[in-house]
């Protein structure tokens, strides 16, 4: 026999075997066990996942010999036939070339007319969103109101394009890309069945290869097992793939962890001399980042991982911010491939730019400190270049339930060294030199000593706005957490911030680091302070003018009202000139 390939070979006969669409099939048997069956079907999702598969099955059940059922036989004539193509009334219909409103007529012309050997027709049309709108526009009473032995299956990779009238009359699925773990699951149980040796982390290459697309997979695999001899190992697979195996993203994890320059651009041009895909490096360097922020963030989770204890010796040797600014800058960089002057010059950029943006500790760039963030606030450190430099901790990040009821996500700035940037990702400009200890007043350590210690800041403009809005919270260290009011939140932009952090550090004589917390209560701001100041003021000329005799005598008498938007202190009157 003449070889067939493995993903027609192995096309799943029953909904059992389908991989991945349990949400699709469950509906779909439930309909089909109840006999509740809808008169037009909708299959949407990307290639390779399942939507002709399903279309055949559902073929199989409305007309295998046992009856409308979610378990064809597989063995009478129906569901052979069906399986080898060749059913008479289960019409494939590819609207990608039969596009035009007469291809259209003819199916509906045809549709009238009972089923020759099954008990209903079905019409799959595949990539249906191709049909011109002639076409669509014939088909849409027939589709509403079809004979009783009719059955529309209609698939598409792109549902955007089908008129919102053919898709209030089809009954829709949504089928997902399948997951790698899923792919792999059935790639392992066909090569075991078609006894072919193979490694698991070349299963796991091809499954990922795949991009949910199980029908890619499958091509994939076919190549693999032409590329291997007959057999499936990983080397080979990589090498056809042109994908960076794990060693070298460890490397470049090892030569960061160390601050090495040269050694990382000798790993760049390695990997360019060995003709292997820069996108396919910078995947596997994000890939190992996010296993160490796993590691870092959630243990427990990362001993799922199959090189496990690998993750957690490197995961030690990086702070979390580092991790972060790492995986950042991977995914980005593998973005902005397409504009580089080359992949190879992208890709060297993309590893300088990590070690020139790499936070610097007393342990080297990158490196976790040995003391806690507080305790290391204001330590020297030697800065890249020889020159000294203050190495600060960043800002946490928060999380605070405003009074809106929403969860705000607060804005964070770090203050940065003259000579290098932090892996903060909002950046306050570096504040003047602070004043002389002997003029240097103390930050108050008090939220209620906030609004009198932000009147007497030389503030204006945009900065004045944001103190006078802010309320303080705590004072841990260097770190000041202020919070804003959701209305104030554009404020906190890195402009506005700086002025204030500037005007901190000059009046303190300290390096302050600030954090937000967007909508939490302001009730001790300078604005607030003024406000209740002010409506307090206001209440007491009310009720003094109130008290008047003379106004009390014109309400009595007239039933007067005051107007109390009129009311002024006698020091606010301006006399004409």
């Amino acid at each position: 026999m003449s070889y067939q390939a493995l993903a027609r070979k192995w096309r799943p006969a029953t909904f059992a075997e389908l991989s991945g669409q349990e949400h699709v099939v469950t509906a779909l048997t439930h309909s089909l066990e109840r006999g509740r069956l809808h008169h037009a079907y909708l299959l949407t999702g990307t290639r390779g996942v399942g939507k002709t598969t399903i279309a055949r099955i559902l073929a199989k059940s409305l007309n295998c010999v046992q009856g409308v059922t979610a378990t064809p036989c597989g063995v009478c004539d129906a569901c052979r036939d069906i399986d080898a193509g060749r059913f008479v009334d289960l019409l494939e219909l590819d609207a990608a070339s039969n596009t035009g409103i007469d291809d259209m007529r003819a199916i509906l012309d045809n549709a009238r007319y009972a089923p020759t050997a099954g008990r209903y027709k079905v019409y799959l049309i595949d990539e249906v969103h191709q049909l011109s709108k002639a076409a669509f526009n014939s088909m849409l009473k027939t589709l509403e109101e079809p004979p009783e032995h009719v059955r529309f299956v209609l698939a598409t990779t792109d549902p955007q394009k089908i008129p919102v009238t053919v898709l209030s009359r089809c009954l829709q699925f949504n089928l997902k890309p399948l997951a790698p773990p899923v792919i792999a699951a059935r790639l392992a149980f066909i090569l075991g069945e078609e006894a072919i040796a193979s490694d698991p982390a070349a299963i796991d290459l091809l499954a990922r290869a795949g991009h949910g697309s199980l029908r890619d997979s499958l091509s994939l695999l076919d190549q693999a097992i032409a590329f291997g001899g007959g057999t499936v190992r990983e080397d080979v697979v990589r090498s056809m793939l042109g994908t960076v195996d794990r060693e070298y993203a460890y490397r470049i994890a090892e030569v960061l962890a160390a601050g090495d320059g040269p050694a990382l651009l000798a790993e760049s041009d390695a990997l360019v001399a060995r003709g292997l895909a820069p996108g396919s490096a910078l995947d596997e360097v994000a890939s190992l980042f996010h296993r160490l922020a796993v590691a870092q963030v959630v243990p427990a989770a990362a001993g799922a991982f199959d090189d496990a204890e690998r993750v957690r010796d490197l995961a030690a040797r990086f702070t979390p911010e580092a991790v972060q600014l790492y995986y950042q800058i991977a995914t980005q960089s593998r973005a902005d491939l397409a504009l580089a002057p080359d992949e190879a010059t992208g890709m060297a950029m993309a590893l300088l730019r990590m070690l020139a943006f790499a936070p610097v500790t007393d342990a080297g760039p990158g490196a976790p400190a040995a003391s806690p963030p507080a305790d290391r606030a204001a330590a020297p450190t030697r800065a890249r270049g020889g020159r000294a430099a203050v190495s600060e901790a960043p800002a946490p990040a928060r999380s605070v339930r405003g009074t809106t009821g929403s969860v705000a996500r607060a804005a964070s700035i770090a203050t940065a060294p003259a000579d290098e940037a932090p892996a903060s990702a909002t950046l306050a400009t570096p504040a003047a030199p602070a004043a002389a200890a002997r003029d240097a007043v103390a930050l108050p350590h008090q939220p209620e000593d906030w609004p009198a210690f932000v009147a007497s800041l030389k503030l204006t403009g945009m900065g004045a706005q944001l103190a006078a809005q802010s309320a303080m919270v705590s004072l841990a260290g260097q770190v000041l957490t202020l919070a804003v009011p959701v209305a104030a939140r554009h404020l906190t932009d890195k402009v506005f911030a700086d002025k204030l952090k500037a005007a901190l550090d000059q009046a303190t004589g300290r390096k302050l680091l600030l954090a937000f917390e967007v909508g939490a209560p302001t009730v001790g701001s300078l604005a607030a302070t003024e406000r209740r100041e002010r409506a307090e003021a206001k209440a007491q000329r009310e009720a003094a003018f109130r008290e008047e005799p003379f106004v009390r005598d014109l309400v009595t008498r007239f039933d007067a009202a005051v107007k109390t938007d009129s009311i002024a202190p006698l020091a606010d009157k301006r006399e004409p000139n």
